[in-house]
Formats: C-alpha cells, sequence, structure tokens
C-alpha cells in the first residue's frame, strides 16, 4: 500500500516517474528537468501522508495512513529529545523557544512586508517601483526556509510557493502597470492564503473592487482600512471596500 501511494502521488505521465523500494525505503525519482522538479515531486508525495528530508506531511494525512503504512517519524521525535536534554542541562528553553518562533514569524513578515511594497507602489501607479519592490518579494520567497515553518504555514506555502515565485518575477520583470497588476490579483490570492495561517503582527485588511479584472473584481491586502485601489491608483483610488479584517 505504502509503494502504491506513494508511486501514485509521485507520478506524472510523461514527465516524472518514482520507483520506491519498500526494503531500503527510498524512493527513485525520474523526471522531465523542463517539465517538474524533485521539490515538486516531493510535495505531492508529502500530501498523501510520506515525508521526506525536504517536506513533511501533514498530520492529520499522516494519521489517516492504514496502521501498516504509519512509520517512525525522527524529526519530530529528535525535536523531543533534543527539548528534554536542554532542558536538563539548564539551558533557558523558554528563550530558545522565543527564538525560534520569532524566526518563523520573521520569514512571513519580510515577504508580507515586500507584497505591501508592491501594493503601494502599484497605488502610485508607478511601474519602476513596483519593478524594484517585486525584484525585493522574489529574494524574500526565495530565502525562505521552509523546514523552520509551523506545520498549517508549511503546507499552505508548498501548494501557493511556484505561483507566488512565479507572478512576484512578472511583475519584477516589467514596468508596464497594466501587466503587473494583471499578475497582482493571483499575487494577492496567494498572500491571503498565506496570511490566514502565518499572521501578521498588526490586523491586516482584505480589500475587493468591482471593477478590476476586467470587471470581474479582485482583492488585495492592506495594512489601512481606508481604501486605495492598487488596480487603478489615481483614476478610482477609493473604488472598493474592506470585505475582512485578519487580526
Amino acid at each position: 500500500m505504502c509503494e502504491k501511494t506513494i508511486e501514485k502521488a509521485g507520478n506524472v505521465k510523461k514527465v516524472a516517474s518514482v520507483e520506491w523500494n519498500k526494503d531500503t525505503q527510498m524512493a527513485t525519482l525520474t523526471y522531465d528537468a523542463k517539465k517538474t522538479n524533485k521539490d515538486e515531486i516531493l510535495k505531492r508525495i508529502a500530501l498523501s501522508g510520506y515525508d521526506s528530508d525536504t517536506f513533511l506531511a501533514p498530520d492529520d494525512v499522516y494519521a489517516n495512513l492504514h496502521g501498516c503504512c504509519q512509520y517512525d517519524r525522527p524529526s519530530k521525535a529528535d525535536g523531543e529529545k533534543t527539548e528534554s536534554k536542554t532542558t536538563m542541562e539548564g539551558t533557558d528553553h523558554s528563550n530558545h523557544k522565543m527564538a525560534v518562533e520569532m524566526q518563523k514569524s520573521s520569514q512571513m513578515t519580510v515577504v508580507f512586508d515586500n507584497y505591501f511594497a508592491v501594493k503601494d507602489a502599484l497605488v502610485k501607479t508607478d511601474g519602476a517601483m513596483a519593478s524594484e519592490k517585486a525584484a525585493a518579494l522574489v529574494s524574500a520567497v526565495k530565502a525562505v526556509q521552509m523546514d523552520k515553518l509551523e506545520m498549517d504555514v508549511h503546507m499552505v506555502w508548498m501548494k501557493v510557493l511556484k505561483d507566488l515565485q512565479k507572478d512576484a518575477e512578472h511583475i519584477a520583470d516589467t514596468k508596464e502597470t497594466s501587466l503587473q497588476r494583471e499578475h497582482f490579483v493571483s499575487l494577492s490570492t496567494n498572500i491571503y492564503a498565506l496570511m490566514k495561517v502565518a499572521k501578521y503582527e498588526e490586523p491586516v485588511y482584505y480589500q475587493f473592487c468591482p471593477m478590476a479584472n476586467d470587471g470581474k473584481g479582485a482583492n488585495w491586502l492592506s495594512k489601512e482600512n481606508a481604501v486605495k485601489n492598487p488596480y487603478y491608483g489615481s483614476k478610482m483610488l477609493s473604488c472598493g471596500k474592506t470585505v475582512e479584517t485578519i487580526k
């Protein structure tokens, strides 16, 4: 059952092939590097319930595996042993835990702050600034250490990472605000998904403009409740409303 689940999750016809060996508990990945990569394959396998060195399976998915398919999760056990040892040696574990928590939150804070900078540039209809801030967002996204994220943030991050980076790169690659705004629509959707689990140190306002995106409507996030529309700038600066406050 393990082999069937792992290979089904990782295999993509004519793109990726996974062969798992039950004796060694190792998988061999073969893939077309022009169409996918190792991380994408390992993400799918993690979402089916199986850890790798890079990605951890969600706890609830692991728990739903058949009993004979459940396995020791040494990364978590090691963490518990380390905590116990640190406490016995008299180290101030509360300070250590606080430092780890700060590191986890600061990674997302940097990503969010760069997103807000892109949004502010689009409010000003400043394509050059939006490009510059988007390049900083790309760097922030690439700098995130996924293994340091909380599990719920980790799982959302795996789902949005590829599109998040792609949209930020597209905005950075042009100074034409109309093109930047097209990618800002989906960028905002993915940032919203992250914000819901990772949170921010202050309230964030999820706002909506019914006119944007060719009349289909589009959202964005802001640190201000007052509407400043990034899709139209000064042409329709106050068009829109706050639809949710994330605290």
